[in-house]
């Protein structure tokens, strides 16, 4: 619970930061009229209302109310964030631009000053200044009038730019996220993988978030695409959920009809924990998964598969256990194992694991957000990799979480084969 707060709270500082920042980027640098600029303060605190709501709703409104929300809420959160990429990148640009205008101006248009009366009483005529006095209460001088016009033209170029620059890759991010998952194919040789093994076919999936924006629908879509591989087996690496088994049983009950030789692996990802993950557990074992709980099995090909929990399960009494899952095995057959976050696997490899298999970034979901899930520690963002050694997949993941946007890291399965040197 305490985590919970923790989380709100920072999140509601770190929005409210950046809606203030749209403020006086997009309404205040681009409009004088305080009528417009109030009113902008108002949308912005309305939608920041509604971002903060998205993100609660999911646990304690049902889903009837907390699905029109999320779109409102997360969809925003998505144009947000490209709203501020964009305005960060044009800031230094937009900074030169108001100097080179303030000098230009000065230059062009000189003030005026007035001297002593010569021997007829009558005033000198005006003479130029480089730097005009300008009292409060007096018009602006004509340098100065030109100077501002000029910078709300320039204000309202650079939020027109990033207004349209945000809506083009929101557009087309909605469009990536809620289509097909495309179909990756990967072949990783293993140097211990015996000739019976050669060409095993792993369907892995993850991180398809069943929720208020992806429902049965999606589930269908992604169990025809897996059953078209021909896979020798499933393996789903975690954050299948948001939401209890007794919102989302019947969005997750498609999964039962995922077909492969050795049948569907299923491990925890931390979604799961917040989630409540005891009955979802059970409920994947209804639908004929075999959830691998810090545990392994031998695969008739001659290689073991293991499986352990994710890392916030330490949170819940129920973390991973890498002794547990790979204690009494063979030293001489390959191990591959399914581990929802990258960031496990240099506690795998210190195991003898030969491959790991994970989920969790989501690609990034965003660009440039994958150089933040770089920077927070995972080892593997998206792709193959390696870590101590150990070759590691990490799959982009079949939905989305939060935002239905997807840039610069779409949706896949990703069907691995496994080969001999």
């Amino acid at each position: 619970m305490l985590f919970v707060l923790i989380f709100v709270v920072v999140g509601a500082v770190v929005l409210g930061a950046a809606h203030y920042y749209l403020w006086r980027r997009l309404v205040r640098d681009a409009s004088t009229s305080q009528r417009v600029r109030r009113g902008g303060l108002v949308v912005l605190a309305v939608m920041l209302a509604l971002t903060l709501g998205a993100f609660m709703a999911e646990d304690a409104l049902p889903h009837t109310i907390a699905t029109p929300l999320a779109w409102v809420g997360y969809l925003w959160l998505a144009l947000m964030f490209y709203l501020l990429v964009v305005l960060v990148v044009l800031e230094i640009p937009a900074l030169i631009a108001k100097v080179l205008l303030r000098r230009a101006d000065r230059r062009a248009v000189p003030a005026v000053t007035v001297g002593a009366p010569d021997r007829t009483g009558t005033p000198p005529a005006p003479t130029a200044s480089a730097d005009p006095p300008s009292p409060a209460g007096i018009s602006p001088s004509p340098a100065d009038a030109t100077y501002l016009s000029r910078r709300l033209f320039l204000g309202r170029a650079v939020a027109v730019t990033a207004g349209v620059a945000a809506v083009g890759l929101v557009g087309t991010g909605v469009g990536t996220a809620l289509g097909v998952p495309r179909v990756r194919r990967i072949q990783i040789p293993l140097a211990r993988l015996p000739r019976s093994a050669d060409g095993l076919r792993i369907a892995l999936v993850s991180d398809i978030h069943l929720g208020p924006l992806n429902g049965v629908a999606r589930t269908r879509r992604i169990v025809d695409l897996i059953n078209g591989l021909d896979a020798d087996l499933v393996a789903i690496v975690g954050d299948l959920v948001d939401g209890t088994v007794e919102e989302l049983g019947p969005a997750a009950s498609p999964l039962a009809d995922l077909r492969s030789r050795h049948g569907t692996f299923f491990v925890t990802g931390n979604h799961e924990y917040f989630s409540g993950y005891e009955p979802w557990i059970e409920e994947v074992t209804r639908l004929g998964m075999r959830p691998l709980r810090n545990e392994r099995v031998a695969l008739p090909e001659g290689i073991d598969l293991a499986g352990v929990n994710d890392v916030v399960g330490q949170r819940y009494g129920d973390g991973p256990d890498f002794a547990a899952a790979l204690a009494g095995r063979d030293p001489d057959k390959a191990v591959v194992l399914l581990s929802h976050q990258p960031i496990q696997a240099h506690e795998a490899a210190r195991h003898g694991v030969d491959l790991q298999l994970s989920g969790h970034t989501h690609g990034g979901q965003m660009v440039p957000f994958n150089l933040v899930v770089r920077a927070s520690g995972q080892p593997v963002v998206s792709g193959l990799g390696e870590v101590d050694g150990m070759p590691v997949y990490v799959t982009n993941g079949a939905g989305f979480w939060g935002p239905p946007v997807r840039v610069g890291a779409p949706p896949d399965v990703t069907l691995v084969e496994l080969r001999t040197p």
